[in-house]
């Protein structure tokens, strides 16, 4: 009989709707007294045995479920970095996700963020649908099934849950996804399945442990037959004293501590190495024991002899003098994930893993972002300088985002030598959603500029209110000083009065007695004006305006949501003292 390995589960969702909680309920559900302390310890992954499983869960041998499954690898998620950290080669490291979801809240931003990446992964999901207790009235009977517990809730508490519940039915419809309530569910491979839980009063992670049981069983025991060669991931890399160990899943396959492996960096090169320690996690607790030998899928400490940086996220296999066929697979790897995100105009992306960045890149697709260039590390020199030829393509593009990365010091002395006024912009985070948002908003307000400034250059709207105690010459040319009451004040423009008569054209323009090229809104200035006298034409005159031809005018009608709201004033204007001389 084939072997099978323990599936791999990973439980996420947005920050304090319980996931935490949820997680040390399937842990502390049967962990010895003893070690309790350590369960609150920050724990990457734990091992579940089937033993355990079965006495946390009753209701599988009272539901007649014969176990094949070995237990249960489960993963912590600690942000979205190490989430998105967990990738292979064509998929999702995890073969099934717990996504938790306060009952009362429902989805926010980041649960979306997280269903977009389980949706790209192609990952199967159930939901807990956590904080049952904190409806209002919720009386929590463990003695009975968790589907009698909710029929037999007060009428009031009853319609609460069924508003908050059918709420989330119609956002994850949304999302493209059909759910239920579990025990309503004839067909798991049609619609995602709805545990009710409450990680304060341990109702329903019975049930929650007999779903992932289930499901396991029937839909994953195919994808779990346990191969020869061993492959994995490296998770995060820890400093401990003066020691790097790496935290990685071996979720193929048999790794001995005599094995050589190779780990892909950035670019899809092989790093080799020889593995000093072998550790792996215990089950149950967040103790590491050493090992000789261990068998996937499972959670692993790993000292190596290489000096080598090792990169968060990116894969490993045995290595056996077969160097070439590795590099090919690893480059495969890395380059798959960009090729088919990447445009021929668009932004920079960066992030600090291959998982990290393909999330980013699916996510800048969705917003109809394009990238140009993507690459996995810190921002660096020759980044800049691909968002400094973007400027001359197109200034929307003139941007770096950088996901749980940051520029390293090469970056930040080039961008400073551009000048505070430069138009690069770089924009990094830690919570991609936030990250995009931000990135969209930062590039709509610049599409809104480099549209008005096509349309200013086109014409200028101004109006202008004369300063009659500033009158410093009376001809040849007119010098006088103007306040800008709406839009921008430049040279060469020609000024026209209230009764729609020419009054000449603007030459010089000076600020505090400096000379400037334009004016705006708000601005005091001192104005010369050629071919006009101040006496004849302007003593008992208010306000000037710019003269504007009808095909401007009609440019600025039809994008009136590019200018101020008193451009727009100004605009009405002008244009009720043009029909007064042409009411067409």
């Amino acid at each position: 009989m084939t072997k099978i390995r323990q599936p791999i589960v990973t439980v996420c969702g947005h920050v304090d709707h319980g996931k935490t909680s949820i997680l040390d309920c399937l842990r502390g559900s049967c962990i010895q007294k003893q070690e309790a302390g350590g369960i609150t310890q920050k724990i990457s992954f734990t091992l579940y045995p089937t033993t355990q499983l079965k006495q946390a869960c009753p209701l599988i041998e009272s539901s007649g479920i014969k176990l094949n499954i070995p237990g249960f690898l489960l993963i912590d998620t600690p942000g979205h970095a190490a989430f998105t950290n967990l990738r292979k080669r064509g998929g999702s490291l995890a073969d099934l996700a717990v996504l938790v979801i306060d009952i009362t809240e429902g989805i926010k931003p980041q649960t979306a963020e997280v269903i977009q990446i389980l949706k790209l992964n192609k990952t199967p999901f159930i939901i807990a649908l956590n904080k049952i207790d904190k409806i209002s009235g919720w009386r929590t009977d463990k003695e009975i099934s968790l589907k009698q517990s909710i029929e037999s809730q007060a009428q009031h508490v009853q319609q609460r849950f069924q508003e908050l519940y059918m709420t989330l039915i119609g956002s994850l419809n949304s999302h493209g996804f059909d759910a239920d309530l579990f025990y309503n569910i004839k067909d798991f491979t049609q619609k995602i399945a709805l545990i009710p839980t409450s990680a304060e009063t341990k109702q329903g992670i019975p049930e929650l442990i007999m779903m992932l049981c289930g499901l396991s069983q029937k839909y994953l025991e195919n994808k779990l037959k346990l191969g020869k060669e061993a492959k994995g991931v490296v998770l995060e890399v820890k400093k401990e004293k003066s020691m790097n160990y790496a935290e990685a899943i071996l979720y193929d396959g048999t790794l001995s501590k005599k094995d050589e492996i190779a780990i892909s960096d950035f670019q899809g090169n092989p790093i080799i190495s020889k593995i000093r320690i072998l550790e792996e996690i215990q089950p149950l607790c967040a103790r590491f024991a050493p090992k000789e030998k261990v068998e996937a899928s499972t959670g692993l400490r790993l000292q190596l002899i290489t000096k080598e940086e090792i990169p968060a996220g990116m894969p490993f296999v045995i290595y056996k003098n077969n160097l070439e066929e590795i590099k090919k697979e690893f480059k495969k790897q890395v380059s798959e994930t960009l090729s088919s995100f990447l445009s021929k105009q668009g932004i920079i992306a960066k992030a600090d893993s291959l998982g990290s960045l393909e999330a980013l890149l699916v996510l800048l697709k969705q917003s109809n972002i394009p990238v140009l260039k993507a690459g996995i590390g810190k921002i660096n020199k020759t980044d800049i300088i691909s968002a400094k030829a973007n400027l001359d393509i197109n200034e929307l593009d003139a941007l770096i985002v950088g996901f749980n990365v940051e520029p390293n010091q090469e970056a930040k002395e080039l961008l400073a030598s551009y000048g505070e006024k430069s138009k690069i912009k770089i924009l990094t985070g830690e919570v991609i959603y936030k990250l995009i948002e931000d990135l969209a908003e930062i590039r709509e307000k610049r599409k809104r500029e480099i549209e008005k400034q096509r349309i200013m250059a086109l014409s200028t709207i101004a109006k202008i209110e004369i300063l009659h105690e500033y009158v410093f010459r009376n001809t040849n040319p007119t010098i006088f000083g103007v306040r800008i009451i709406a839009g921008k004040l430049k040279q060469n423009l020609m000024l026209i009065n209230k009764q729609g008569e020419k009054v000449g054209k603007t030459k010089a323009i000076q600020l505090d007695k400096k000379p400037v090229e334009e004016a705006t809104e708000g601005q005091e200035v001192a104005l010369s004006v050629s071919g006009t006298n101040y006496e004849r034409q302007l003593k008992d005159k208010k306000y000037l305006y710019t003269d504007l031809g009808e095909s401007a005018f009609k440019e600025f009608k039809e994008n009136k949501d590019l200018l101020t709201e008193t451009e727009k004033k100004a605009l009405a204007e002008i244009a009720d003292i043009k029909r007064k001389l042409n009411p067409d």
